[in-house]
């Protein structure tokens, strides 16, 4: 916790522990989910074809807030997933706290596998670094070499992790305020991680995204995905 956080644990909400599983069984698993799948040819892919759609356009290197002016009055719905308090930033009211992470990738020769699962936690002093993530498990990979990542918890960088603590959640819940404002007023929505200010496992990102859409548009009908289901079901 001290490392991840850069707090001591009764600095933090008892969430941060309830993340962690603790079971009567054998189960090796982190999560206890039935089922547990990736996308079959990962997450950058399954990215890459969501937005690879004649009525989405992708513009990268702009800076949002350069361009946010311009933009009022020419945009129906605006979906902003980034930090909340960085949008109500002339609010005043302060920032929250984030925690971010430095990746330092390795290129190995190693016909086999690095380390024995996907993810290897370190969670104490012996080393700077919180985990080592070995990608090649993931879709079991045949090749003889290997790439490993070590991540390193730090207060810099781009915004990772809502660091939850009271003081940041009463902090947050004035942000809120502000944004239920803003939706109202100029049909800006705030979704996901960082705009929530809440931690998102990917499939409850993914979830929040849906939900959020459902509750704009009011649940409309989808043909290609309900033609699915009701072949599905039939």
């Amino acid at each position: 916790t001290k490392k991840q956080w850069d707090k001591e644990p009764k600095e933090l909400d008892a969430l941060v522990t309830a993340r962690i599983p603790v079971r009567n069984n054998f189960d090796p698993r982190y999560f206890s989910d039935k089922y547990q799948v990736l996308p079959s040819k990962g997450y950058t892919k399954w990215f890459a074809e969501v937005l690879r759609h004649k009525n989405i356009d992708v513009v990268l290197g702009v800076d949002y807030f350069k361009m946010r002016k311009s933009l009022q009055g020419r945009c129906g719905k605006t979906i902003f997933t980034g930090p909340i308090d960085r949008y109500f930033q002339d609010s005043k009211l302060g920032k929250l706290e984030y925690r971010s992470i430095n990746f330092e990738a390795e290129l190995l020769k190693n016909s086999g596998y690095f380390q024995t699962h996907s993810v290897v936690n370190y969670p104490g002093p012996e080393v700077d670094f919180t985990r080592i993530v070995e990608y090649k498990h993931y879709f079991h990979q045949q090749s003889d070499y290997t790439i490993t990542v070590k991540e390193y918890s730090t207060d810099k960088g781009d915004p990772y992790y809502p660091v939850p603590n009271p003081k940041n959640h009463e902090l947050y819940k004035k942000y809120q305020e502000l944004a239920q404002k803003e939706e109202k007023e100029n049909n800006v929505y705030f979704v996901g991680r960082l705009a929530s200010y809440k931690y998102f496992n990917m499939d409850a990102a993914i979830d929040n995204a849906l939900d959020m859409f459902n509750e704009i548009e009011g649940s409309p009908a989808q043909p290609d995905i309900d033609d699915e289901a009701e072949s599905a079901d039939a």
